[in-house]
C-alpha cells in the first residue's frame, strides 16, 4: 500500500513538471516552424493542459481499466469547474470579456449533451469513440476559421491574445527549435513514464480497497491531472487575465469530453457503470450549465463574484463527499 502511494505521489509530481516541459517544447516548436498563434494558442491552452489526462487515460485503457479512463475525463471535468474556477473566482471575480469565450462556452454545453447520448446505450463503442473524435476535429476547424473571419475580439481578447499569453508563460519565443523539439521529447516521455506510474498506483488501491476504477478516476487521479489547469489559472488570475483562466477551463474540458474518452474509446470500448449515468453526468451537465449562465450573463457582461464561485466551490466539496459516501456505504 505504501508503494502504491508513493507511486501515486511520485507519478502526479512528475506528471505536472513533465507537462509543463511538453507544453514548453511543443509551443516553441510550433513558433519556429511557423504555426499560426491562433493554432498555437488552441492547442497549447486545449491538449497541453489535457496532455496527464489524455495519456492516463489511453494508458488506463490499454490496460484494461476504461473505467479509470471515463472517471478521469468527467472528473476533470467537475474539478475543472467546480474547484477550480469556484476557487479562483473567490480570489479575484472573474469578468468574462472575450467574444471567443462566449461562442465555445454553448460549444462545450452542446458537447455534453452529446457525451449522454454516447453513454445512454451503456457502453462507448469504438464507432461512438471515433464520432467524439470526428467532433473535436469540426470544433477544432470551425474555430480556426471563424476566428480568422473576425477582425479582433472587441474586448481586447482573442486567441491570438490568448497564444501570446500563452507564449509569454512558457517563454517559447527565446527558445531555439532544437531545444523546444529536445523538451517535447522529454515531456512526453516523461508524461508516458509518471501515467504508467500513477495508473499503477491507483489501481493497485482500488483494487485492495474494493473501490471501483471509476471512483478513482473521479478522484485522486482527477484531482491530480488537473493540477495544470489550476496552476496556470491561479497565474492568469493574478495578472488579471479573467478570460484566460475560463478559456483554459473550457479548452480543457472540450478536449476531456471528446479527446480523453474518445481516444481511451478507440483503444479499449469502455462499459458505462450506471452511476455515470445517475450521478457523474449530471453533475457535470449542471455545474456546466451554471458556467454558461454566469460567463454569457443574463444581464449585460457575464461576472462570475465571490459568491458564484462559493456555490461552485461548495458543489465540488459535496460532490465528493458523496463520492466517499458511497465508497463507505459499500
Amino acid at each position: 500500500m505504501l508503494m502504491a502511494i508513493t507511486a501515486i505521489l511520485v507519478g502526479l509530481i512528475v506528471l505536472v513538471w513533465s507537462a509543463d516541459r511538453f507544453v514548453d517544447g511543443a509551443a516553441a516548436t510550433a513558433t519556429r516552424l511557423g504555426l499560426s498563434p491562433l493554432l498555437i494558442g488552441m492547442l497549447v491552452i486545449g491538449f497541453g493542459t489535457s496532455a496527464p489526462e489524455l495519456m492516463v487515460s489511453a494508458l488506463a485503457a490499454g490496460q484494461g481499466n476504461p473505467g479509470l479512463a471515463l472517471g478521469n475525463a468527467y472528473g476533470s471535468n467537475i474539478t475543472n469547474i467546480a474547484l477550480i474556477v469556484g476557487l479562483v473566482a473567490l480570489m479575484s471575480p472573474l469578468a468574462v470579456h472575450s467574444q471567443v469565450v462566449r461562442r465555445e462556452l454553448p460549444i462545450l454545453a452542446g458537447v455534453t449533451l452529446l457525451s449522454l447520448w454516447v453513454l445512454y446505450d451503456g457502453a462507448v463503442s469504438r464507432l461512438d469513440a471515433l464520432l467524439m473524435l470526428g467532433v473535436l476535429a469540426l470544433v477544432l476547424a470551425m474555430s480556426i476559421v471563424l476566428s480568422r473571419r473576425q477582425s479582433g475580439d472587441r474586448a481586447g481578447r482573442n486567441h491570438d491574445a490568448l497564444a501570446a499569453d500563452v507564449g509569454q508563460r512558457t517563454g517559447e519565443e527565446t527558445m531555439s527549435l532544437t531545444r523546444g523539439i529536445v523538451w517535447t521529447v522529454i515531456g512526453l516521455v516523461m508524461l508516458i513514464v509518471s501515467s504508467r506510474l500513477l495508473v499503477w498506483g491507483a489501481v493497485w488501491i482500488a483494487e485492495s480497497l474494493g473501490v471501483s476504477d471509476l471512483v478513482i478516476g473521479l478522484t485522486v487521479v482527477a484531482i491530480g491531472t488537473s493540477l495544470p489547469e489550476l496552476a496556470s489559472s491561479i497565474s492568469a488570475v493574478r495578472k488579471n487575465e479573467h478570460d484566460l483562466v475560463l478559456g483554459n477551463v473550457v479548452g480543457s474540458n472540450l478536449f476531456n469530453t471528446l479527446a480523453v474518452v474518445g481516444l481511451a474509446g478507440v483503444i479499449h470500448p469502455i462499459d458505462v457503470d450506471p452511476a455515470v449515468l445517475a450521478r457523474d453526468w449530471p453533475v457535470m451537465a449542471a455545474l456546466t450549465l451554471a458556467l454558461l449562465v454566469f460567463g454569457i450573463g443574463v444581464k449585460g457582461a457575464g461576472r462570475i463574484n465571490r459568491i458564484e464561485g462559493g456555490v461552485l466551490l461548495a458543489s465540488f466539496i459535496g460532490y465528493t463527499a458523496w463520492l466517499v459516501s458511497s465508497v463507505v456505504v459499500a
